[in-house]
């Protein structure tokens, strides 16, 4: 029994009997007397609130679904994102041994090899992107729930592009040998052909190896430029192979024909216009700057296009070299869109120190993970720190039946009372979890409480890569469907 519960008798003349009441940390006890019996009522202190998670740490997991082995499997070794790597890999792979075994000459390789760079480049599209989100997005919450979660994987896209742009560096290998094999033996490729393709087989081989999430993450901006810049030269090589792999086996036509009824410079040219695009929308937009604390800044901007909730967009004060995604928090009837940018590094610190008048904007807003909320009918939000932003927007528009359970350290500190009044006001029954105040809680533990209480369709989280994940497995493992950033770029 709660030591801070009051409990009392219910006392009648013929008989005595107890009644048992939900414990609260505080309370306040009211008495009925009459000739016959006394009630004494326990009843909520009206000037004391009482914590959703008290208590919590006593509270029994449910148990995982699975034998340990096949839920590491299941959910860490072959999550969606690597399924979907393996499906695109495992069928280049079935395909490129069909290749080599029948001998097949260096312009088939070629057209194999340039079709998973087109795909892994489409896949980091925006207009694509959005795309197959709208699809994937527009299933009604009235169709069946595993058509729903089905859905809502298409946030792991990027497994297809990661799959496609291993294969197609493998492929390149493939090539580099025919190729050579053909040279050597005087017929098919010429020696253009075969320096061009080991030069592009060296970039996207440096390219694959640095994109690995070790390296990518420890070294993110350097991995960033890394992957523009050689990105970009590998195009224009490829280009060149094109041109002179198309020469060496366009036998009697022009080049100029043979160029035209050949399918690898068709998908050149698409996969060059989707760089391009982006760049093209390249501005420089005035901010209205708005410093929270010393922690945290909100920007406000006013151009091109409402997003939609779950979207975000790229920033940058030096173009060229460096560019940071921020969610984008759009207000219903308002135009133009905010961003918040906590303090995560020196890129982040200067912008909190000195807010700028103006940022350069690229492409245009892209969607997110949380992109798939509407699929669902009841969500809960878990959200620490400046994770917050990206479900503002969809707390703000009123069309998402939720719940926020809200972890950071002086959330009013750091963020104001305006955001926070706004979330808090459109966020009934929000849980605001003070870090500072309260320690760090067991997370997985205390979701698992609201989860209980709520019983949402699926839980949402975003937090920083390690929490994220260990969240997630924790609901998952134990049946319950839930969502998160996939930490892929």
């Amino acid at each position: 029994m709660d030591p801070n519960t009051h409990t009392v008798e219910l006392t009648h003349s013929a008989s005595t009997s107890t009644s048992s009441l939900p414990n609260t940390p505080t309370a306040t006890v009211v008495h009925h007397s009459s000739e016959k019996s006394t009630e004494t009522i326990t009843v909520l202190d009206a000037e004391k609130q009482v914590n959703p998670w008290d208590g919590y740490e006593e509270d029994e997991m449910p148990e995982k679904k699975q034998p340990r082995l096949v839920r590491n499997l299941r959910l860490q070794a072959f999550s969606i994102y690597r399924r979907l790597f393996s499906v695109v890999f495992l069928t280049n792979i079935g395909i490129f041994i069909s290749y080599a075994i029948r001998g097949y000459h260096s312009q088939k390789i070629a057209l194999v090899a340039v079709a998973n760079i087109f795909i892994a480049i489409l896949m980091r599209q925006e207009h694509v992107i959005n795309a197959l989100f709208a699809v994937a997005c527009s299933v009604p919450q009235s169709w069946p729930f595993f058509v729903r979660k089905t859905a809502a994987r298409v946030y792991h896209n990027g497994g297809v592009h990661s799959g496609a742009a291993v294969s197609g560096t493998v492929w390149l290998i493939l090539l580099a040998v025919q190729a050579t094999r053909e040279f050597v033996q005087g017929k098919g490729t010429s020696v253009a052909t075969v320096s061009l393709t080991y030069i592009v087989l060296v970039f996207l081989v440096a390219i694959v190896v640095f994109a690995y999430p070790t390296f990518r993450i420890k070294r993110h901006d350097a991995f960033e430029r890394m992957h523009r810049f050689m990105g970009w030269t590998a195009t224009a090589l490829v280009w060149s192979q094109v041109v002179v792999l198309t020469n060496d086996y366009k036998g009697d036509k022009s080049l100029g024909h043979a160029l035209v009824h050949s399918a690898p410079f068709w998908l050149m040219m698409v996969l060059s216009w989707s760089l391009i695009l982006p760049w093209t929308k390249l501005q420089k937009v005035p901010v209205r700057s708005v410093v929270l604390s010393n922690h945290a800044v909100r920007l406000f901007v006013d151009y091109g296009p409402h997003p939609v909730p779950g979207s975000f967009q790229r920033f940058s004060t030096d173009p060229l070299n460096e560019w940071h995604s921020f969610a984008t928090i759009a207000a219903p009837g308002v135009t133009g869109y905010s961003i918040i940018i906590s303090q995560a590094g020196d890129w982040t610190t200067e912008m909190i120190t000195n807010p700028p008048k103006e940022i350069w904007v690229r492409g245009i807003p892209t969607c997110g993970a949380l992109r798939i909320v509407p699929l669902f009918r009841r969500v809960l939000f878990v959200a620490t720190g400046s994770g917050i932003a990206p479900f503002t927007p969809h707390i703000l528009s009123g069309k998402i039946e939720h719940r926020l359970f809200w972890m950071a350290p002086n959330t009013r500190a750091t963020f104001g009372d305006p955001l926070v009044d706004d979330i808090l006001a459109a966020s009934p029954g929000a849980v605001v979890y003070d870090t500072r105040k309260h320690g760090k809680p067991d997370i997985v533990k205390l979701t698992n409480r609201m989860v209980d209480d709520y019983k949402p369709e699926c839980v949402c989280v975003i937090s920083n890569q390690k929490l994220t994940e260990k969240v997630i497995y924790g609901l998952r493992s134990r049946g319950i469907l839930a969502f998160g950033a996939i930490f892929d770029s």
